[in-house]
């Protein structure tokens, strides 16, 4: 009887072990499709997210496209104009005298001049200034007694800036002290 009850004990724990462990077993794979399924959601929440990213992206591309076009022409709308006065004038350059040429010529300048300057495009300034590296390209040195070194005393190209930014440099020709042109004073 003895053994019959430690067997049942036996029986009953086992029974108790196995239906403990089943219950765990079931525990864990409930917690392994939860796992599963919130794996699923954030892996169809990045992916939504990305494309959403994706589709912001190509739309800023698409504005600033649209936008480069219409300031293109809005430019180019201006620039035309002047290609029609520089049409006209030539059509009736033979019965213009140089005065009138020379006035004409002024005008284009003028028109292009404020064009240029609409979109932010200003000169460079030159003659008189100090050299800057930055906005200037020396061509050519001249000894000078009469300007301080570096001074730039000539402009052969004109230089333009669009805002803080050198587009184009100025040719200049820039002062040096009598005797530093090269010749290191020998004659």
């Amino acid at each position: 009887m003895k053994e019959e009850f430690q067997e049942q004990t036996n029986q009953q724990q086992n029974e108790q072990q196995t239906s403990g462990a089943e219950a765990r077993v079931a525990e864990l794979e409930a917690q392994l499709e939860q796992a599963r399924k919130e794996a699923t959601e954030n892996w169809n929440k990045y992916l939504r997210e990305r494309a959403e990213w994706d589709n912001f992206r190509k739309r800023q591309e698409r504005q600033l496209e649209t936008r480069v076009l219409a300031h293109k022409k809005s430019l180019f709308h201006k620039l035309l104009d002047v290609m029609d006065n520089v049409e006209r004038a030539l059509m009736y350059q033979e019965s213009m005298d140089k005065q009138n040429l020379q006035q004409t010529l002024r005008m284009f300048h003028w028109q292009m001049n404020e064009i240029l300057r609409g979109e932010g495009l200003n000169p460079v300034p030159t003659v008189g200034e100090p050299f800057n590296p930055y906005m200037h390209e020396a061509i050519e040195a001249v000894e000078s007694a009469d300007k301080p070194e570096g001074t730039i005393l000539e402009e052969t190209r004109k230089g333009y800036t669009l805002g803080e930014e050198t587009l184009r440099p100025a040719h200049v020709k820039v002062s040096v002290p009598l005797g530093k042109n090269g010749n290191n004073g020998a004659n």
